[in-house]
Parts: C-alpha cells; sequence; structure tokens
C-alpha cells in the first residue's frame, strides 16, 4: 500500500523566495488597498453610486477580515470625488418657540451666520441702550410727554369749569378724582353733604346724572391720550431701535443676500428685536440684587432666541469632500440626536439651543458605517434608523417623550431631510436572521456585500500580499521583512484556512503575525526580519495557547487514558477529534470499540443511546449500517447485534468523522482480525464505502503525532486521511520533517477497502457473482461469521420450537384454535405492548 502514502512534498505547501523581486519589504510600495475582495468591493461600488431609494449597503464577513477598513478606505477615495453637502442649523420659531425651523446653508455657511448673530446680539447689547440715552431720543420722549399732558390737563379744565359753573367743584384726592357741590363758596366733604336737609340734597342729586356723564367722558378722553402718548413714545423708541438694528444688520444682509431663507429669519429677528428692545437695556434692580431679579425673571435667556444651533461642523478632510462616518456606539441618540434639558431653578427647562446632532446629521450627503450587532443591542437605535431612512429626514424626539416618561415640555424641532448611504456591517447569520425576521431589511438594504475568508494562492496574490506586509511594517514602523519571511508568512496565511491552494484574508491574524514576528528578530538583534523569526513567533504563540492539548497528552501518558501506538487489537481503533478552544484547536486521540453477538439488534451506539452524541454522528453510524447491510446483506438478512463506543467519552460526541473508524473496528470484530495500534484515522464514509473529506485534518494528525513522539516514534507509525483531505494539508514542520525521515506516515485512503486493508494487512475482497468473498480476504472471514450468527440464531429458533412441543394444549382439538369470548359473545382485542 505504498501508493497510498504521502511523501513530505504533499504535506505542506511552501513558497519560493526566489520568486520575490526584492531583498526587503522596505523596498516596496505599501499596499493602498484590499486585496482578495473583488466581489465585495464591486457590490459596494455599486451600492454607493446607484441614487435609487433603498439601495443601502449590508457587508457581510467574519471578525477580523478587514470590512471595517476596506469600507472606509474605499469609502475615503469615493467621497473625495463627492462635493460638500450644504450646513444645518435650528433658530428659533418666533411664531412657536416649541417648533424650531431648520435653515439649509451651503457649506461654511452656518457657521458664518452663528459667530455673525452673536456679533449682532453683542454690538445690539452696546447700541440699543446708547441710542435711548441719547439726547434726541430723551428729548422726542419728553416733547411727546408734555404735550400730551397739556392736552389732558386742558380736558380737566374744561371740566372744571363745566363743573363750577352748576355748582360743584372737581377734587383730588389719592383715590383720583371725585365731583363734589359747592356750598357758600366751600366743597363739602362727605360729611358735611350727609348733614345738609333732604330737599337740598335732593335738589344737588339732581344734578349728578349730567355731571357723571361728562366727568366719565373726560375721564375716557383723558385715558385715550395717555394710550396714545404710549403708542407715540413705543413708535419713536420702536423706530429708533429699527434705526439701530438696521444699521447693525446691514453687513448681515449683505452677506447672506443671496439666501432667501435667511433673509426672512433676519427678518423675524430684526421685527422681534424692535418688539422686546427692553431685552437690550441694563437692568438697574439686577445690579442691585442680582438673585432677586433673577427668580422674578421669566424661565430661559431671553438673548437666546437670537443664537444659531449649527448641527454640525465639518472637520479634516470633510472640509473638501462628503463626510465618512464611523459610528463606533449607535445608540439612539447617537444616530439621531437629543433634546439636552438644564435645570433652572429646581426646573427642567430647554430651548433650540440645546439641540444635538447625531452622526445622521454628520454624515448627511454623505455615508455612514455602522456595526450591526452594536446597532440592535442598543434599544430604539435599529427602529431609528430604519425610520429615518423610510421618511427620508431625520426627526429629533427625546424618548422620554415618546414613552410618556417624563411630563416635562420640550420641543418638536423640525426635520431635516436625509441623503445619506448607510453600510451596516455584520455576519451571515445576522444577514439572514433580519432578512428573514424583518420586513422592512430588504426593502432598506438591497446591496449584500460579501466579503471572502480566503483567497486563491497564486502568484500574483503573492506579490500583493507582499506590499500588504510592507505596509503593515511601515505604519506600525516594525522592522522589514525578507523575501523569505514574507514566503513563510504566505505559507501561515494557507495555514489559516488549511487548504495549500487558498490563503486567508483575516489579514488581522497576518498582521498580529507581523508584529510578534518582528519583536522575536528585535529580540536577536537583528534588522531584518527572516523567517526564522516568523517560525520562531508561530511557534511560540502555539505554546502559549496549548496547555490543555499538553495536559491531555499527560493523561495519555500516565495511562489514565487509553490509547495504544503499537501492537494490534480485534475490534479496537484509534480515532481521531478536534477540541476547539476560543482561539486554538488541538488533535485528540480516541479509542473506539466494537463487540459483536448473537441477536438481531443490528449496530447499536451506546453513546447514543445514553444521549452523548449528536445528529450528525448518528447520521453517520446509520450510514455505516447501511454501508454494512449492503455488503453482507443482499442474499440474506443479518442476525447479529453489534455495539460500538467511544471509550472514556463523558462529554459527548458529534460529527460524523468518525463514521470510517467505527466501521473499521466493526469489521475487525466481525472478522476476527486484529487492527494495528500504530495507525490512527479519520474519515467519514458514505453508503457506498467511499471515504469522505473531513475538518481539522491537520489538528487531527498533529494530535496523535504529538501522542507518538512523546513515546517515541518507531517509524510504522501514521494517520489515515480522506484522500480528498490532501489539498488541505498545511501540517507543522517538524511533522514534515518526520515524515521525511521515514520516522511517521500520513496515507490518503478512498475507500473503506483500502482502509482496512492498511490497518489489518489483509485485502478486504470483492464478491463473485454469487456474492461470495474469495477466501485469504478479511470480507470472507466477515461472511462467515455472519453465517455463523445466522446459524447459531436458527439453531438456536429450532430449540426452541422443540421445547414447547411436550407441552401440549389441553382440551378438544377444535378449541385449539378457538379463543374466549367476552360476556357479549365477541372475541376480545389483544392488550397493546407498551414496551418500545
Amino acid at each position: 500500500m505504498d501508493n497510498l502514502r504521502l511523501g513530505p512534498d504533499q504535506l505542506r505547501a511552501k513558497s519560493d523566495p526566489t520568486k520575490f523581486s526584492f531583498e526587503t519589504t522596505a523596498e516596496l510600495k505599501p499596499l493602498d488597498q484590499v486585496i482578495g475582495q473583488d466581489r465585495a468591493l464591486r457590490a459596494i461600488d455599486f451600492g454607493i453610486d446607484i441614487p435609487s431609494y433603498g439601495y443601502n449597503i449590508f457587508v457581510v464577513g467574519p471578525s477580523g477580515s478587514g470590512r471595517v477598513t476596506a469600507v472606509r478606505q474605499y469609502l475615503d477615495r469615493r467621497a473625495e470625488g463627492r462635493p460638500v453637502p450644504d450646513d444645518w442649523c435650528y433658530v428659533y420659531n418666533f411664531v412657536d418657540q416649541r417648533r424650531p425651523n431648520a435653515l439649509r446653508l451651503p457649506p461654511g455657511r452656518a457657521t458664518e451666520l452663528r459667530d455673525a448673530m452673536d456679533d449682532l446680539v453683542e454690538r445690539l447689547q452696546q447700541d440699543i441702550p446708547r441710542a435711548f440715552e441719547g439726547e434726541f431720543f430723551e428729548q422726542r420722549r419728553r416733547e411727546i410727554q408734555l404735550d400730551f399732558q397739556k392736552r389732558q390737563q386742558e380736558l380737566v379744565s374744561e371740566l372744571e369749569s363745566y363743573l363750577n359753573e352748576r355748582g360743584f367743584a372737581l377734587i383730588r384726592s389719592q383715590m383720583g378724582l371725585g365731583i363734589t357741590p359747592i356750598v357758600d363758596g366751600k366743597p363739602l366733604s362727605p360729611e358735611e353733604f350727609d348733614r345738609l336737609d333732604p330737599e337740598t340734597r335732593k335738589k344737588l342729586e339732581a344734578f349728578r346724572p349730567e355731571l357723571q356723564e361728562q366727568f366719565d367722558r373726560t375721564m375716557r378722553r383723558t385715558r385715550d391720550l395717555d394710550r396714545e402718548a404710549r403708542h407715540a413714545i413705543e413708535n419713536i423708541t420702536n423706530d429708533t431701535t429699527g434705526f439701530v438694528v438696521d444699521n447693525a444688520m446691514a453687513d448681515i444682509r449683505e452677506a447672506f443676500g443671496d439666501l432667501e431663507e435667511v433673509l426672512q429669519y433676519l427678518q423675524d429677528v430684526r421685527a422681534d428685536v424692535v418688539a422686546n428692545a427692553s431685552n437690550f437695556m441694563p437692568q438697574a434692580e439686577e445690579e442691585r440684587m442680582p438673585l432677586l431679579a433673577a427668580l422674578q425673571r421669566p424661565a430661559g435667556q431671553p438673548l437666546l432666541r437670537y443664537k444659531v444651533n449649527v448641527l454640525s461642523e465639518p472637520c479634516g478632510s470633510q472640509e473638501t469632500c462628503a463626510p465618512v462616518i464611523i459610528e463606533d456606539n449607535p445608540t439612539y441618540y447617537n444616530l439621531i440626536g437629543r433634546i439636552e434639558h438644564r435645570a433652572e431653578f429646581g426646573a427642567m427647562v430647554t430651548d433650540f439651543t440645546q439641540i444635538r446632532a447625531g452622526s445622521l446629521h454628520r454624515a448627511n450627503g454623505g455615508y455612514i458605517v455602522i456595526d450591526a450587532r452594536q446597532l440592535l443591542t442598543n434599544p430604539n437605535a435599529y427602529e431609528g434608523l430604519k425610520r429615518a431612512l423610510r421618511n427620508r429626514q431625520i426627526k429629533i424626539e427625546d424618548m422620554s417623550q415618546m414613552y410618556g416618561l417624563v411630563a416635562t415640555v420640550t420641543l418638536e424641532p423640525e426635520p431635516i431631510p436625509l441623503d445619506v448611504k448607510v453600510v451596516l456591517i455584520g455576519d451571515e447569520m445576522l444577514y439572514q436572521l433580519l432578512y428573514a425576521y424583518d420586513e422592512d431589511f430588504a426593502e432598506l438594504f438591497k446591496v449584500k456585500a460579501q466579503f471572502a475568508t480566503e483567497m486563491d494562492r497564486t502568484d500574483d496574490n503573492a506579490h500583493e500580499f507582499a506590499r500588504l506586509v510592507a505596509g503593515m511594517a511601515a505604519r506600525e514602523k516594525l522592522l522589514p521583512f525578507s523575501a523569505g519571511a514574507v514566503a513563510r508568512l504566505y505559507d501561515e496565511a494557507a495555514c489559516y484556512v488549511e487548504d495549500k491552494n487558498k490563503i486567508t484574508t483575516r489579514f488581522g491574524d497576518i498582521a498580529d503575525l507581523v508584529r510578534e514576528s518582528s519583536f522575536w528578530a528585535s529580540r536577536e538583534g537583528r534588522e531584518v526580519v527572516t523567517a526564522a523569526d516568523v517560525r520562531k513567533a508561530v511557534e511560540e504563540e502555539i505554546y502559549r495557547l496549548r496547555y490543555h492539548s499538553e495536559r491531555y497528552q499527560e493523561v495519555i501518558q500516565k495511562g489514565v487514558v487509553l490509547i495504544d501506538t503499537e501492537g494490534a487489537v480485534v475490534g479496537q481503533v484509534n480515532g481521531l477529534s478536534v477540541i476547539q478552544m476560543a482561539n486554538f484547536e488541538f488533535g485528540m486521540p480516541s479509542r473506539i470499540t466494537a463487540q459483536t453477538f448473537l441477536g438481531r439488534a443490528g449496530v447499536v451506539s451506546i453513546d447514543r443511546e445514553v444521549k452523548l452524541s449528536g445528529p450528525i454522528h448518528d447520521k453517520g453510524q446509520l450510514i455505516l449500517s447501511s454501508y454494512l447491510l449492503g455488503r453482507f446483506a443482499q442474499r440474506r438478512t443479518l442476525s447479529v447485534s453489534i455495539s460500538l463506543t467511544f471509550e472514556q467519552n463523558y462529554g459527548g460526541v458529534e460529527g460524523d468523522s468518525a463514521s470510517s473508524t467505527e466501521l473499521y473496528a466493526l469489521l475487525s470484530r466481525l472478522a476476527d482480525v486484529p487492527i494495528k495500534q500504530n495507525l490512527a484515522v479519520t474519515g467519514s464514509v458514505n453508503q457506498l464505502g467511499r471515504v469522505q473529506a473531513i475538518g481539522g485534518v491537520n489538528a487531527k494528525i498533529a494530535g496523535f503525532f504529538d501522542i507518538c513522539k512523546m513515546r517515541g516514534l518507531t517509524g510504522d507509525q501514521g494517520v489515515l486521511i480522506p484522500a480528498s483531505n490532501v489539498q488541505h494539508l498545511m501540517v507543522r514542520e517538524d511533522i514534515v520533517e518526520a515524515v521525511a525521515q521515514g520516522k511517521f506516515h500520513i496515507y490518503a485512503v478512498s475507500t473503506i477497502e483500502e482502509g482496512i486493508e492498511l490497518l489489518t494487512g489483509m485485502p478486504a475482497g470483492e464478491p463473485d457473482a454469487e456474492g461470495n468473498y474469495p477466501e485469504g480476504t478479511l470480507y470472507a472471514r466477515v461472511q462467515q461469521k455472519l453465517e455463523q450468527y445466522a446459524q447459531y440464531m436458527q439453531e438456536d429458533g429450532k430449540d426452541d420450537e422443540e421445547e414447547e412441543e411436550p407441552f401440549p394444549p389441553e382440551g378438544p382439538e377444535e378449541e385449539e384454535a378457538s379463543a374466549p369470548l367476552d360476556e357479549d359473545g365477541d372475541i376480545p382485542e389483544e392488550p397493546e405492548d407498551e414496551t418500545e
């Protein structure tokens, strides 16, 4: 069976350093793009350029595959070709302060408007008080007051003359003006009026209605004059304020004359300043008693209404191109924005200046990248994002108001139109779950960008890989790598995917190896990283992680777990399985045994009976049972019971990679032919006896090799693997060296027949036309054992029948076939068998 033995060159693909045209990576231009992700990049390119609704992107790929870096680099390049988006800001709504208005301005103009409005308020605080303190305003105000006072005095004088003509006088008191009779040239007091005789009082009272009507008429005219005076003063105040404001706003109007919305806002500001000029006047009361004045002042600061709340200010590269935002904490408020509150004298108050932008505002007109898992784990964040994309606008809402948790008054800012491309990054399972259970997902994220986990191992990709290593070393100021070191890194990239013809695209793992290799080279005092340094980094990492593997090997060496590596035993074979830890996997030999005995139970797995096996393992057992029946039950039924088990297995078993191993143990037991214990086996089997590929082949080989090496390599030890797994071989270099020296062997088998011959040294054999196997073959011995079991079963059945004959049923012969009847004369039903 030497043709099944693999040579050392088949166990590990090695890159030739001479194919590289450089001595060290310092000579190479660093790679500035992602390699091996053509499918994903084409999808991203399509999703970015298509302007239609709903063509946002969901990037699918494993962590460490460079998804975020690739997307960021690609978006940065595409953003350079797009214009800087418009600015957005919130301003005071002079009609309804609870609904701030949103203003859209060309890029960079929002900050200009904000600064200009701040300067305007500061200037008005100086100019308006100065204007009211000027001589012109004071003179005009005095003239109006004197004029109206004169007119009021004339009205009062006319009223006095009217009253005097009728024997009455106009008196002034703390209560105001009043009318009283004049007797003997002297106005009467109320007490004196009461002491007059009734006839005189009656005569005087007769004049009261006429006099009162004239009095009321005069008072109304006096009040009208008061209002006119106030209006006149207000008019000159407004004129003065308007004059000051127009002068102060002239530059702003000129600067923003091309923006109709800004001009309308400035007009509203002018009207409000004129109407509330007193807000710009210094308050003497505040200077004298600031605390009392603050308590009496209405909540809020009146001059805040003239501020401009800029939602987002571009910085860095965003000043020259479209923004690219990476949102690493996608909470609802961080995405949509928030309305903050401040405490004022025990109350929570807010205004439009407390509105804070979210990352959607900053990304508006550009791109935003969000981790899908983090988005879904933050309450309401995903729903808020979907609502914004669906409505194509950002509406800032307070979640406490949405759920009715807080009764405080809040704001309802005007929604802002949204134009953004959203890139979600997640794994395949998350994508499938969202697509299946969220009806909005397929509508809003129509583009799937699939990042591959591996790429072809070609010469062109090798040179791109070298530039990638050069870029990593340059960015992190590591030592340059020699051509041999890059070749060794390229080989390790293939080890990560366990494929000779592929390399991993999870370049985060490669970056770690690059850093560690540079470290070990520096510790050795080298200026260039060599292949030996890369090997040292790999070995050191394995040493750090293989604690559990060494503990398992230790219990095998002590004989606690029974594993034989020499000799031959009937019905016993060394199987191989893989233990997957957090960031390390290792192979673990297991003893599998089989027992056969009389019966008709067929193949019974002890692990399955006690529920220590998974469904895939159980399927593998049913398949090997089918193979057995196909081989040996074409002309007669099998009369055999077979038990299989993983010895010393207490944690469960899953997978079908041991199905061929179990079949070998079973065939050995049936044939009474021992299996070599210096060999271990892995591989699944189909119903036709073909050995199929399995996973973790390199770790499984290493697991058995380490046990054999610990006990001493004898030169005849080895492992049987499926032939279809040869392409996946990237075994450790010490194993390759042992194979090259003839101390260890790896065999690639395609069928059960090839494997059983390797394990027993006896050919399996092929049946003739009558289904019989040639003498001297293992299957002939199996067939003989099965026929022997069938004969024993048949003889056992005859003996049972003979034992029953001495006990014939009593009674007449015709009653033997009759059955007892029930009370109704019917034959009773047989009781159901409750035994499963």
